[in-house]
């Protein structure tokens, strides 16, 4: 079945996505993106109003994008819901090692440069880090029986995010992979701890019901 061209929207969201990843969205010119794109000024201006509603138009783009680029394939790759997180950070460090540890989570790079008064942006990067937080949530509400009874799952899972975003940030910045690692391995260490918790409890309640 032959393939309709793209439009301009999607040439433009394709560069834009690069860009804003490559060079972050403020050393990114409008002339810069047509060039990349392939298209006009007045293609730009007839689909988006200016390169901020481009911008918004990118964080929507990720935030639909997040369930078949990033959790579908890591969920396929295990049915157990604790290891399906870490397949998610696996995914990440894939990323890492194929760019040499130059890949940067688009989201938190545009969270870290977009100026905190610009709202409507900042709301868009929250609602990608919230989906990004409920999905893993939702593997975690799955696994609850495997977790002590007292777990906040809502911090967990924001724990979870801070472990991924800063472990990219700093093997970005050092240009290895170690502090991914070593932050992958301490959130394993934990889990491991939160699991042992729970058997522990209910092999010490099968004891006492003897």
């Amino acid at each position: 079945m032959r393939r309709e061209p793209p439009t301009a929207r999607e040439l433009l969201l394709d560069a834009a996505r690069y860009l804003f990843w490559e060079k972050g969205y403020a050393a990114t010119g409008v002339a810069e993106l047509l060039h990349r794109a392939g298209v006009n000024s007045g293609s730009f201006y007839h689909v988006f109003a200016s390169k901020e509603a481009l911008l918004l138009a990118v964080l929507d783009n990720y935030l639909e994008g997040l369930a078949p680029a990033v959790l579908q394939p890591a969920f396929a790759r295990s049915r157990d819901h604790i290891e399906r997180i870490f397949a998610i950070l696996e995914g990440y460090r894939g990323s890492l090692l194929a760019t040499g540890c130059q890949y940067g989570c688009p989201i938190g790079r545009l969270a870290l440069e977009i100026e905190a008064e610009n709202l409507p942006v900042h709301q868009r990067i929250a609602a990608n880090f919230t989906a990004w937080t409920t999905a893993v949530r939702g593997c975690l509400e799955a696994a609850r029986h495997r977790l002590p009874l007292q777990c906040d799952l809502d911090a967990l899972a924001t724990f979870v995010l801070t472990t991924m975003e800063g472990g990219v940030m700093q093997a970005r910045s050092f240009r290895r992979m170690e502090p991914f690692d070593q932050s992958v391995v301490q959130l394993r260490n934990y889990f491991t701890y939160l699991l042992d918790q729970r058997a522990g409890s209910i092999t010490r309640r099968k004891r006492r019901q003897r």
